[in-house]
């Protein structure tokens, strides 16, 4: 069964992640690091959580990674509940850090841990875009 779209609700935007939300707006998966000690930052912040660098640098992530654990949501409250079943997951990023985010783009039964994804972004409509992955190489028919 394929999954209806997901809702696109606008992020919450504060100081600290006013940067990484507008470069989704561009198309861009962007992350923070650390220029003390290179740290790469998640979630998003303007500060070093490792050494208390107040410095960071914001570089383009390559918007690939990997599904590290993943659960197909069958019940969800308020409009979510009509975009059942959907995926939500962990992927962690080529450039290390995990990131919790739904993965679109194909039917819930074929998604599965270490397979490669990479990232697309949803138009909130409201100047900014939601960060999702989908699968990097689409299954063929039949497969799962």
């Amino acid at each position: 069964m394929t999954p209806t779209a997901l809702p696109a609700p606008p992020p919450d935007q504060t100081p600290e992640t006013r940067d990484f939300w507008g470069a989704t707006a561009a198309g861009r998966l962007v992350l923070a690091y650390c220029d003390a000690c290179g740290t790469v930052i998640w979630y998003p912040k303007t500060y070093c959580p490792e050494c208390g660098g107040l410095s960071v640098t914001w570089k383009d992530a390559s918007g690939r990674g990997t599904v590290y654990s993943f659960s197909v949501v069958h019940r969800a409250p308020g409009v979510f509940g009509d975009a059942v079943p959907f995926v939500i997951a962990y992927v962690e990023l080529d450039e290390g850090p995990r990131v919790l985010t739904n993965i679109v783009g194909c039917d819930p039964d074929q998604v599965g841990i270490g397979q490669a994804v990479r990232v697309v972004f949803c138009d909130t409509g409201e100047g900014s875009a939601l960060y999702r992955f989908e699968p990097s190489v689409p299954p063929l028919a039949g497969e799962a």
